[in-house]
C-alpha cells in the first residue's frame, strides 16, 4: 500500500513538472513571437489589421496599415485586389 502511494505521488509530481515546464515554454514563446517583449519598438514596416467588412458570402473589404499608408483590399475566394491606397495622417 505504501509503495502504491509513493508511485502515485511520484507520478503526480512528474505530471506537475511537465505541465509547469510546458506553461513556461509557451509563455516564453508567446513573448518572443509578439515582438520580443512589451518594451520592443514598433516596426515601421509592420502590417497592422484595421478592419474588415463582409460584402458577400466569401468576399470582404479589408483595411490594413503598412509602411505609413492605409491599404484597402478586396478579398475573395479567388484572390486579393488592391482597391485603394493613401498615406496615413500623422498626428502632431
Amino acid at each position: 500500500m505504501q509503495e502504491l502511494l509513493l508511485n502515485l505521488a511520484s507520478t503526480i509530481a512528474a505530471l506537475a513538472f511537465v505541465l509547469a515546464l510546458a506553461w513556461g515554454l509557451l509563455r516564453a514563446w508567446r513573448r518572443w513571437s509578439s515582438g520580443l517583449g512589451r518594451g520592443a519598438a514598433v516596426d515601421a514596416d509592420a502590417l497592422r489589421f484595421v478592419r474588415a467588412l463582409p460584402v458577400g458570402a466569401r468576399e470582404r473589404v479589408v483595411l490594413l496599415d503598412h509602411a505609413g499608408e492605409r491599404w484597402m483590399l478586396g478579398v475573395t475566394a479567388g484572390g486579393i485586389t488592391l482597391l485603394a491606397r493613401w498615406p496615413l495622417e500623422t498626428q502632431p
